[in-house]
């Protein structure tokens, strides 16, 4: 018996080797074929997790990190390397003789290099809004006031690098500063929080992210969404934990549409609103920057209201005390984002990128 059971042991141990080695063997071969290797793809991961917790808060961009990080150009030719065609050939791949085709489109489109920055982006994201969502709930003031310092010295950075100096740059100013103040005020409440508003609020934060100098967060603040979109995808993971252990599924379902609405709104908008503001700046640079920091500061406005709005849920009111903790909050962002231009010239990432284009061209 004894030796039946240690026979029956070492064969269930080596077919554990077996698909161990299998497995790893599979994942080589990928990684060979999408010309990644297992180091390149923790590196990514890494660098898509500081994307992503740029993104989650309202400071700097995740655009700001992938430059910073030197994988701006890449993930730029990436997004815009995918085609109808080649998502075609993607999934057709199963087909009969197909599988090259398939493999050529995933090279093009550096297929491993989005799936890798993708999963440390949508890390970060997950990880960090369940922490932002329970300091807007509880600690309100502090949180916006927080937000507001990190928007205040990111318009402050960035106005270094633009110039109003003609009519249409200084008209692009005003109107981009007129429709983030009106819009951050309460006529973002009047959008609501329906599966389309939620999809046009995923299409354009998502084009922060070839955006150097505006946060996804930032535009979702603008559109009144922020608070509603964390409070949902926090709800979503505890509803997905909860069902792993027997849990029902109704919340699942619930919170599930909105993340899946959003999502897909911001795909929509990755290869739409993104193309078009990256048109934008090819082809009238000086007045479309000058349109998206005079956004910023208009944005400057949206803070304070949702503190506003939040302390009158809580039965509170602003108090010098709330006022004092607002701006020490704002004192802390703003520091960080200035220590973050000494250190990485964020200034000077919009010329840097108008160079890396034209070197393309």
């Amino acid at each position: 018996m004894s030796k039946e059971r240690d026979g029956s042991r070492g064969t269930d141990e080596a077919s554990g080797v077996e698909s161990g080695t299998t497995a790893t063997t599979s994942f080589q071969r990928l990684s060979a074929a999408l010309g990644m290797t297992g180091t390149s793809w923790l590196v990514i991961y890494l660098k898509g997790i500081a994307m992503g917790a740029a993104d989650a808060v309202p400071g700097v961009s995740g655009g700001t990190i992938a430059l910073i990080t030197g994988i701006y150009e890449r993930l730029i030719a990436a997004i815009t390397a995918v085609s109808p065609a080649r998502i075609r050939d993607v999934l057709i791949g199963f087909l009969p003789g197909r599988r090259e085709t398939a493999l050529d489109a995933l090279r093009d489109v550096d297929a491993g290099f989005l799936l890798a920055l993708g999963a440390g982006i949508a890390t970060a994201i997950v990880t960090l809004t369940r922490v932002v969502h329970a300091g807007i709930q509880t600690h309100p003031v502090v949180t916006f006031g927080f937000f507001f310092g990190l928007i205040a010295a990111s318009a402050w950075v960035l106005f270094s690098d633009v110039a109003v100096d003609t009519p249409a740059r200084a008209s692009a100013a005003v109107a981009g500063f007129l429709l983030a103040f009106v819009v951050s005020g309460r006529a973002a409440a009047a959008l609501g929080d329906g599966l389309p508003v939620t999809m046009f609020a995923g299409a354009i934060a998502v084009s922060a992210m070839i955006l150097p100098g505006i946060s996804g967060s930032l535009l979702l603040i603008i559109l009144g969404q922020y608070e509603y979109m964390t409070g949902t995808l926090s709800a979503f993971v505890d509803a997905l934990l909860a069902l792993a252990t027997g849990g029902p599924t109704a919340p699942l379902r619930e919170h599930g549409v909105v993340v899946v609405a959003f999502v897909a709104g911001a795909l929509v908008g990755l290869f739409t609103v993104a193309h078009a503001v990256r048109w934008a700046l090819e082809r009238a640079r000086a007045a479309t920057l000058a349109f998206l920091v005079a956004l910023i500061v208009g944005a400057l406005r949206a803070p304070v209201v949702r503190t506003g709005d939040r302390l009158a849920e809580l039965g509170r009111v602003w108090t010098p005390t709330a006022v004092a903790a607002f701006a020490a909050a704002a004192a802390v962002g703003a520091v960080l984002v200035v220590l973050l231009d000494r250190y990485t010239d964020i200034a000077d990432i919009d010329e840097e990128t108008e160079n890396r284009s034209a070197g393309r061209g």
